[in-house]
């Protein structure tokens, strides 16, 4: 492991590293953050695979033995979803690898902050009622950073959504044709209403040619928006999918929320190679002629970063961390999203989210969405209306979703 002094958004631009330990000395932050190895686009993965986009605020050989992070209800609070809550059918988790105590942790999360847990003991077992794991083409190796990205998603798309069921759809490796693969087989689960995609790759010249995995009817498809500030991913900029970016929730000293900023590790840009969709029309003064991310954003620095349980020990580090990252942001989205319960798919989903901005992205529809007005991210900006740090801005209650 190195100890690097620097900013996220660090994981595309170290290939070839391994675990990384970030000193943090940024205003009252001074707690080291771990970017995993599985969160590293190696080389020779460009086109090729992914990587995770979550990152965790602990050091070394972290064993948490209680919840530091915000909460469900703390979250909640911040977003103005108090008692909102609730969801329904199925949100499916796309992760890579095996997830080998996925099943104990969900309940740990679940049982922790008064959500359902599932009663069955075979995570395989297609008649549970809450939670239950697929595997896409028999069963994965293990991975451990892998194992804390499906732990961060499927806890936090419960949280968001608590009377959704969550499947997590294993695939064999992260590889791009292996996740796909998954994608499709969790696109044809029963009832399944949102599929979530924590993992992306640096854009590549044929990545349009998968659009097409993202357009099944009566499915809402996210995706993070990468944790490298200011640069793009794939699938995070299809025009199929909702584009998750990142941003950070500020407390004074009694945990009372104070505001929002966008969050410096928080991708985004024009896209490369992926045209500006009709629902984007209404920024072309922004984007020109590209797709433009993130489309909206959730909480996703790490130094306010979220709880999750993870039994599964990687490089020494379990049980209860925070985590940060917009691995955060899209399983939590898509939470939201089916609390809303309005939308069929991401084409309706994107159009319905697009109406609330405004005056050729000048102004965004306060009842809907805060509009996150400082914060910088690469070579980017947060300012009033939409921008490439936060797209719309973060969520304001289920109205507009």
């Amino acid at each position: 492991m190195r100890r690097l002094a620097c900013a996220f958004g660090i994981a595309a631009l170290v290939a070839g590293a391994t675990s990384i330990l970030v000193a943090q000395g940024q205003g009252q932050d001074h707690a080291p953050i771990q970017i995993p190895d599985s969160s590293i686009e190696q080389p020779g993965d460009h086109g090729v695979a992914a990587h995770t986009n979550h990152l965790i605020r602990e050091g070394p050989n972290a064993v948490g033995r209680a919840p530091r992070g915000e909460t469900p209800a703390s979250i909640a609070s911040a977003y103005n979803l108090t008692g909102q809550l609730a969801g329904g059918g199925v949100i499916v988790i796309v992760d890579a690898f095996h997830y080998p105590t996925a099943l104990q942790d969900f309940n740990v999360f679940a049982q922790q902050f008064g959500l359902s847990h599932e009663t069955s003991t075979d995570p395989l077992d297609a008649n549970n009622q809450v939670f239950q794991v697929v595997y896409a083409n028999g069963r994965p190796r293990n991975n451990c950073g892998w194992a804390q990205e499906a732990a961060l998603d499927i806890e936090w798309a419960h949280a968001m959504a608590p009377n959704a069921k969550i499947v997590l759809v294993e695939a064999k490796t992260n590889s791009f044709a292996d996740l796909f693969q998954a994608v499709d087989v969790a696109s044809a689960i029963a009832n399944a209403q949102e599929v979530s995609m924590s993992w992306g790759g640096s854009e590549f010249s044929s990545e349009a040619g998968n659009d097409g995995h993202f357009t099944h009817q009566g499915v809402v498809y996210f995706a993070a928006s990468g944790d490298t500030g200011g640069t793009t991913i794939y699938p995070g900029v299809s025009p199929n999918v909702v584009s998750a970016g990142g941003t950070r929730i500020n407390r004074d000293h009694s945990g009372n929320f104070v505001s929002e900023t966008g969050w410096s590790g928080s991708g985004g840009g024009p896209s490369k190679y992926e045209s500006r969709p009709g629902y984007q029309d209404i920024i072309q003064t922004i984007v020109g002629a590209a797709r433009g991310v993130p489309d909206y954003s959730f909480d996703a620095d790490p130094n306010t970063g979220v709880s999750v349980y993870d039994s599964t020990s990687c490089r020494g580090s379990s049980g209860w961390l925070v985590f940060g990252g917009t691995s955060v942001a899209s399983p939590s989205l898509s939470g939201i999203v089916n609390s809303a319960g309005s939308n069929t798919s991401s084409t309706a989903e994107l159009s319905l989210l697009y109406q609330s901005v405004l005056n050729n992205g000048q102004t965004i529809n306060s009842l809907n969405f805060r509009d996150i007005l400082s914060g910088t991210a690469g070579s980017f900006s947060a300012k009033t209306g939409w921008d490439f740090v936060t797209g719309i801005g973060s969520t304001n209650g289920l109205s507009g979703k």
